[in-house]
């Protein structure tokens, strides 16, 4: 038998007695987890000190940010005064050929095509994309003319994707535009970089952002959700109801009641707001 004695004699390991956290500010640059509230926006005054830090951050690995909320949107990020974000904090120009004048660059970019199919950070150039894990939807992205399309030699990108299927990106592209190889900088401050990047993009959406036409009570029914599933793969009322083994008439009432629900004005309404929410996926 262990004498008791003896157990309480025996010391503790150091590792369990000695261990002290310490969380210290650190300088802009340095890229750690207690700085996160320095891009967090809470109000609209916190809007620009919250970009001039991410500016900075990116300025300190010399990478310039651009930054847009929702690829839907032509409008960018501005501050509490109606000031463009992209000009007068991130450094951009005005002029016409600027990323953030240009309307079309969301569906001509490859940069912009990539965030629909990723959602982790990565970064590109001419070459190709580079991601942590492999992604055959990238691979298939047409990358001919890229710095004519993308209008940057290479850039760390950070896809932000939220609620209701809204997509925010953030664009680290290298101040030196004749630098095309961003690994080591992706490597070493990619992850941390994506975790700053994505927390300043949705605090200021949930800030900002317009109102959804998305009821937020909306509970639908397993049976409207059946119903709805099968509308999203195309199936009629009548193929639905000999499916699930109900009427067609039945299957048009769950539809409609879905409808309601989800303040929707038809069916193909009812699908996208249904799959917006997360209760069926289209295709």
């Amino acid at each position: 038998m262990i004498s008791m004695s003896r157990l309480a004699a025996r010391p503790r390991p150091s590792s369990v007695i000695e261990v002290e956290f310490r969380r210290e500010r650190s300088p802009v640059g340095e890229l750690t987890l207690a700085e996160l509230d320095a891009v967090r926006i809470s109000g609209e005054s916190d809007i620009r000190p919250a970009a001039e830090f991410l500016r900075d951050l990116a300025a300190a690995k010399g990478l310039r940010v651009a930054c847009a909320h929702d690829l839907t949107d032509k409008r960018t990020p501005v501050d509490a005064a109606g000031n463009v974000l992209a000009r007068d904090v991130f450094g951009w120009g005005g002029d016409e050929e600027v990323w953030w004048r240009n309307s079309r660059i969301a569906l001509q970019s490859p940069i912009t095509m990539a965030c629909r199919f990723e959602t982790e950070p990565f970064w590109v150039n001419a070459e190709g994309f580079h991601a942590h894990a492999a992604n055959h939807y990238l691979d298939a992205i047409d990358l001919v003319d890229f710095a004519a399309r993308a209008l940057t030699s290479a850039a760390i990108v950070v896809p932000v994707h939220m609620a209701f299927g809204q997509i925010g990106v953030v664009c680290l592209t290298p101040q030196d535009q004749s630098r095309t190889d961003l690994s080591d900088i992706f490597a070493a401050h990619g992850d941390m970089l994506a975790i700053y990047s994505r927390l300043f993009v949705t605090t200021y959406v949930k800030l900002m952002g317009g109102a959804r036409a998305l009821p937020s009570g909306a509970l639908l029914s397993k049976r409207e959700v059946e119903c709805l599933r099968w509308a999203a793969l195309g199936k009629t009322d009548l193929e639905i109801g000999m499916i699930i083994s109900r009427s067609r008439a039945t299957v048009r009432f769950h539809i409609h009641n879905a409808s309601l629900k989800l303040n929707a004005v038809n069916r193909c309404q009812t699908l996208f707001k249904a799959s917006q929410l997360g209760y069926i996926t289209l295709g």
